[in-house]
């Protein structure tokens, strides 16, 4: 073959694959006819029971009177209220993603002591194995940042003498050091490919080991390795609410998943690394930072409610953006009335946007969290209520930390690893039974033709 049509989607590829959406299409009829709920989710949003977990909760209804009525959003990890755990880091200290990472792995809140000695423990894991940046990262870097970690991951599985040991133990080790490398690998992988394919000067620098995991990522990823008090303090904010989100969105899931068939550690990781890569799931602030540049040049007073309105109506009318017909960072499989995460977002994006000028901004995206329900509620049939999402403030965030757009997801890996590697253990250590859910076949019996009377 050709190798220039290697990659190439030839005339033969689209005839074979249109017999493939041929024979692929199933009626969605037969979803209510058989009472299979596509996506795992009823029409209320409410997820098909898979599992228990003790490591998070997420909460947007509550009983009143023996009904299940719609409330504020709420998280919990542990047991504990994500808004009061944010509340309760001073405002200088940049190290609540680590003190949260120590709850979900085990169980408790630290003390100073335990607090202390766990951060150490992960500075000594930031550490990549000799060559590795040189030998796996500098080669063949791809213009995805997830595909990259994803490799690096797997990669990772060769360096390591007792990769395939499932103990406790083991895969706790292999968590911290994975929960530790996450903003190297992705940060490093980034910058490779910017030299390479950009021509953009290499910047390669170490962690500090007196920094916390989001000092360290904006160390490493600025040229000059500085950064500000309240921009470490936003970043750490966008890392904690990010970490974890409940065993049944798709990533943790996937991770569940692939742990209870016996897999090693890195092959779980990268497993739900591919899932969280999706636009559906990991990478829709994007889409809503593109979404609101598009508005802010099509807008031409942003303080006009009418012509915001007008704007959000054209979007949900197939005429504006992407033309895909939706307001992007807006409304949530499970929150209804509101989005914790968001509103602990928009408290902080708020702060910066007044260090970074940015106030103008900020106002536009308050304008649009309050429009787009009502916007929505008069053009579509609604089976519960919506606000704005995580994703609606977390890019307007990272662009303020001047994040390239190319770690926007990998940012959300950087924190959900932690999530991701105390569900695997709460999944190896409940010892379950290989998940194998049942599908089933809607296609009637044939008889066998031999090949040469077809």
């Amino acid at each position: 073959m050709d190798p220039n049509l290697f990659y190439a989607t030839t005339p033969e590829i689209i005839d074979l694959a249109n017999l493939v959406k041929d024979s692929d299409i199933i009626d969605k009829e037969l979803y209510t006819k058989y009472n299979v709920n596509r996506g795992l989710r009823d029409l209320d949003g409410k997820g098909v029971l898979v599992g228990l977990t003790g490591i998070s909760e997420v909460t947007a209804k509550k009983e009143v009177d023996g009904k299940l009525v719609p409330c504020h959003g709420e998280l919990y990890y542990r047991g504990y209220n994500i808004e009061d755990i944010i509340k309760g880091i001073p405002m200088e200290s940049h190290f609540g993603f680590e003190e949260c990472t120590y709850l979900l792995l085990f169980g408790e809140l630290p003390n100073k002591k335990q607090l202390d000695n766990f951060i150490y423990l992960l500075s000594e894991y930031r550490s990549l194995p000799t060559s590795f940046v040189r030998d796996i990262i500098m080669k063949a870097p791809s213009k995805d940042m997830m595909n990259t970690l994803a490799r690096s991951v797997l990669t990772l599985y060769s360096y390591d003498t007792n990769a395939d040991d499932t103990s406790i133990e083991n895969v706790l080790r292999q968590c911290l050091e994975l929960i530790s490398l996450f903003p190297l690998l992705s940060v490093y992988g980034y910058q490779a490919y910017k030299h390479f394919h950009d021509g953009k000067s290499l910047y390669i620098h170490n962690p500090n080991p007196n920094y916390s995991t989001a000092e360290n990522i904006l160390a490493i990823l600025r040229p000059d390795s500085s950064f500000t008090p309240m921009e470490a303090k936003l970043l750490d904010i966008a890392l904690i609410i990010h970490m974890e989100h409940g065993g049944g969105n798709n990533s943790t899931f996937t991770n569940h998943l692939v742990s209870s068939s016996g897999t090693d550690t890195y092959s779980a990781m990268a497993a739900s690394l591919g899932s969280l890569k999706g636009p559906k799931h990991g990478g829709a602030n994007m889409k809503v930072v593109k979404m609101f540049d598009d508005m802010m040049e099509k807008v031409s007073d942003w303080t006009n409610e009418d012509e915001v309105a007008a704007y959000l109506d054209d979007l949900l009318e197939g005429k504006a953006f992407d033309n895909a017909g939706l307001i992007y960072g807006m409304g949530h499989a499970i929150y209804s009335l509101s989005d914790p995460r968001a509103k602990v977002l928009r408290f902080f994006a708020e702060k910066l946007s007044e260090e970074k000028g940015k106030q103008e901004e900020f106002a536009l995206y308050s304008l649009v969290e309050r429009l787009a329900p009502e916007v929505i509620s008069n053009k579509r049939k609604m089976y519960k209520g919506v606000s704005a999402n995580v994703d609606f403030f977390s890019g307007f965030a990272y662009r303020m930390l001047d994040l390239p757009e190319e770690l926007y997801t990998p940012i959300f890996a950087i924190a959900r690893v932690a999530g991701w590697s105390a569900h695997r253990m709460e999944e190896i250590t409940g010892n379950g039974k290989i998940m194998r859910p049942a599908y089933m076949s809607i296609h009637d019996h044939r008889d066998f033709v031999p090949l040469e009377k077809r």
